[in-house]
């Protein structure tokens, strides 16, 4: 009787929706800020009423992660090792803009959801098929995994999203307190990049593509 009370308070809701506004809540406060509670009041539901869908928050975040692992683009299965691993990279690295709070969770998950499942399979898949033994395989994975990993957590950081942006802060922060008497390389630095217009978006796929380039001699010839 308690658990249909429960189930009636949050009449119109689904398992779908409770998840998509959690991970809506996650993109706007951090996880940080998500709870039960919390989710129930936006929803405008009790907060019981949610445990019909989901049995407490640590199914709610294998649900949530799930939803960021669908978003990730993978290539067809034919597609060549290096292609579809930067592909997949490159999408990694937007989805997580989109969800910075998912950058410390896509590995901690020890109930994986179907998405999840599904994209770890592509991904050994086109390493294995590509002629990397399992364990070099296992290798690749986790060195692009800390490449893009790491790369999303420190963008998520920058005090700056564009070009523009950063010319602007480079121009009037750092380049004031980088006196070249003091600082003469990394007043250089700033000036020339500043001068240039650099984008440091565009360090990702330099990086990227020096992973890619490394590895490639570690896959046995056939």
């Amino acid at each position: 009787m308690k658990r249909q009370s429960a189930a009636a308070s949050g009449a119109g809701l689904s398992k779908q929706r409770v998840v998509v506004e959690a991970v809506r809540l996650a993109d706007r406060e951090g996880v940080d800020g998500l709870s039960m509670r919390r989710l129930a009041g936006t929803l405008g539901a009790g907060a019981m009423s949610l445990y019909h869908y989901v049995a407490n928050k640590e199914e709610l975040l294998d649900a949530m992660i799930d939803v960021v692992f669908e978003e990730i683009e993978l290539s067809p299965e034919e597609t060549d090792w290096q292609p579809a691993m930067r592909q997949r990279a490159v999408s990694t690295r937007q989805v997580l803009a989109r969800h910075p709070w998912a950058i410390g969770l896509l590995e901690s998950r020890t109930s994986p959801g179907p998405a999840n499942l599904r994209h770890h399979e592509a991904v050994t898949g086109c390493l294995r098929r590509a002629g990397f033994p399992v364990l070099m395989a296992t290798h690749a994975n986790w060195l692009l995994d800390s490449y893009v990993y790491g790369f999303a957590l420190q963008e998520a950081s920058l005090p700056f999203d564009t070009a523009e942006e950063f010319a602007d802060i480079g121009e009037d922060v750092f380049l004031p307190q980088l006196p070249p008497d003091e600082f003469p390389y990394l007043n250089e630095s700033a000036a020339a990049l500043v001068a240039a217009g650099y984008d440091p978006a565009e360090e990702f796929i330099f990086g990227l593509d020096l992973v890619l380039a490394a590895l490639e001699p570690l896959r046995p010839s056939t």
